[in-house]
């Protein structure tokens, strides 16, 4: 057996696992990276990276349908599956190498692939070898929840894992699941040419404002997607290109595949926590501010913390992680900052309080403030003119932003920089945005805040005729 010591040893080679991994060796610890499956985790190889390349194959479809509206004659587009999965592949394949074991090991890093579990609190055992590390950050993402529905163990089905391999176009395909995967995959499907129906049991988008979620849904709907909410699946039946799926009121969805994507679970099961004194809780793992375990020398991190499954969470979360085993800083993580967008068209993004949450918070003292795309000029040139921003605003500082519209990933930095920075909305209404952009959309909604407060005030009329008859 292999015996290794380190200052730090990672659990998992996704997004938060590799930036710790960088970070920490650059700085000049000794980095062991334990990685059972493959580089880069679900993001690279799963989520973030080949959806989004999908959803632009389906997005060129769509434009190609839609080009009547500026005047060039749409065309049906043949849709070669294989090929836009080939796409898919090429997207991954041309980020892979900045995850790769080379990158790493030219870092420092010395990269085992194989699975980790605790042997006691301080050691990890990988294959033939015995980690002990001064500290440790477990950093093992999460994988597709698949729910106990009754005949779903009998009949083939797809999860964002699987769904890659899959080589030919679904003829009609069903998606359990009306959250974010759920939607961007179903509105994909739909414009690759698929017959789609998403069955949710709930609302769909419902972690989400619903005044912003009706914005992206009315659009989808109005494409075609067939969207049941308070749908619960309770029996599944059928074979491969015949599958069944009931609900709870008795009624009866047919397609030739399905599609599970009804959320996320976090990967402990193969860990041996308890073995290292770590707990669990129902989402994942139970940690501090600080991210520390219940093993003061172990850290969790991204989506097995349990919290806000985001690949860009888990970055962030390396950076404290990094701040703190490398140089015993206080530092915390917080939330209040963090961004989140849907990719469906338009898109749907959100950073801080939503409009309930900061109701419940502040009362009265909140203001909330809007402003349509279809009020800027850019939109109407380029047809994107569905959709709206939101401001939560409270004492004079934005608390939350939501953004319904194109590029709303896009636009909702703008406000996350705002909220990390504590910055006052006169900040906002100072910055010049140049002509004709989608960005002047942040400016008017901040312009909207003070406009009653200039425009509407008869104390500000009087003072302007006061000034206008002693001016020169």
């Amino acid at each position: 057996m292999d015996r290794i010591s380190c200052d730090l040893l990672i659990i998992g080679a996704g997004s938060g696992g590799l930036s710790v991994a960088a970070g920490a060796a650059q700085m000049g610890a000794d980095v062991v990276l334990l990685e059972r499956h493959k580089m880069g985790g679900d993001c690279l190889n799963y989520g973030c990276v080949p959806s989004k390349a999908l959803i632009q194959s389906a997005k060129t479809a769509h434009a190609m349908r839609t080009a009547g509206q500026y005047g060039i004659t749409p065309v049906e587009p043949q849709v070669d599956y294989a090929a836009a999965k080939d796409h898919v592949q090429s997207v991954i394949d041309a980020i892979a190498p900045m995850d790769s074991v080379e990158r790493f090991e030219g870092f420092g890093v010395r990269v085992i692939q194989e699975e980790g579990r605790f042997i006691s609190d301080t050691e990890v055992q990988a294959g033939d070898h015995i980690i002990t590390a001064r500290r440790i950050v477990i950093a093992t993402g999460s994988s597709p929840f698949v729910p106990p529905i009754p005949g779903l163990d009998s009949v083939p089905y797809l999860t964002n894992e699987s769904l890659w391999d899959l080589r030919e176009l679904p003829k009609e395909l069903i998606v359990i699941g009306g959250g974010p995967i759920g939607m961007e995959m179903a509105q994909a499907h739909l414009r690759l040419g698929s017959k789609v129906t998403v069955l949710e049991g709930a609302k769909a988008l419902g972690k989400d404002d619903p005044e912003m979620a009706a914005v992206v849904l009315d659009n989808l709907r109005s494409e075609g997607l067939e969207i049941v909410e308070d749908a619960t699946a309770s029996e599944i039946r059928g074979a491969e290109g015949a599958i069944e799926v009931e609900t709870k009121e008795g009624r009866v969805f047919k397609g030739t595949h399905l599609l599970v994507a009804v959320g996320r679970k976090a990967n402990t099961a193969s860990l041996d926590l308890e073995k290292a004194g770590i707990e669990t809780t129902r989402t994942g793992i139970k940690v501090d501010d600080k991210l520390k375990t219940t093993n003061s020398k172990v850290y969790a991190i991204g989506d097995v913390a349990g919290g806000l499954q985001f690949t860009h969470v888990a970055g962030y979360h390396a950076g404290v992680v990094v701040q703190s085993a490398m140089f015993g800083l206080p530092a915390k993580a917080k939330t209040d900052h963090i961004p989140w967008a849907t990719y469906t068209d338009p898109e749907l993004a959100q950073v801080g309080l939503t409009e309930a949450q900061a109701k419940e918070k502040h009362g009265d003292a909140l203001d909330v403030v809007r402003f349509h795309y279809n009020h800027n000029d850019r939109a109407q040139a380029e047809r994107h003119t569905k959709g709206l921003i939101k401001v939560m605003i409270h004492k004079g500082r934005p608390v939350g932003a939501s953004i319904a519209g194109h590029q709303a990933g896009e636009h909702i930095n703008f406000w996350a920089f705002a909220l990390a920075n504590n910055l006052k909305m006169r900040a906002i209404t100072s910055m010049v945005s140049p002509y004709p952009t989608y960005g002047e959309l942040n400016k008017r909604a901040a312009g909207t805040y003070f406009s009653p407060k200039l425009f509407e005030s008869p104390m500000v009329k009087r003072v302007v005729r006061l000034v206008q008859r002693w001016l020169p």
